[in-house]
């Protein structure tokens, strides 16, 4: 994925970044036995960012919506950590490493912004 290609709506958004790490996780099957561990885990948590964005969609409540979004900020933020070990280990390609350590930033950014404005409106 291009950076000129990253859809704006958040729930589109994460669910192309979902995407882009199901696609590299996929190079990493015959690799040893620790690495598959570390890629079971980037896989599990940035599949997991967009699966909560769209359960929030329909949250219950105005906190059950900040609840799930928290879930995917969390998630996000763990997708980012493996995916600095595992750039750190020398083990993403360089085509993809940068985009999608800058993607995952960027979305736990948005998703932050996102739980900080729905707790301000909650109180009002």
């Amino acid at each position: 994925m291009k950076e000129t290609q990253v859809p704006q709506d958040i729930k589109e958004r994460t669910f192309s970044f979902a995407l882009e790490i199901v696609r590299l996780c996929r190079n990493f099957d015959s690799r040893s036995r620790s690495l598959q561990i570390l890629v079971q885990q980037l896989l599990r948590s940035g599949s997991s960012v967009g699966a909560n964005v769209e359960e929030a969609q329909a949250g219950q409540s105005r906190a059950d919506f900040i609840s799930k979004y928290s879930i995917a900020l969390k998630e996000a933020r763990e997708t980012l950590y493996w995916l600095r070990l595992l750039d750190a280990l020398g083990e993403l390609p360089d085509d993809s490493s940068h985009f999608l350590l800058k993607e995952a930033d960027e979305i736990a950014r948005i998703l932050a912004t996102i739980i900080v404005r729905a707790k301000k409106r909650e109180r009002r």
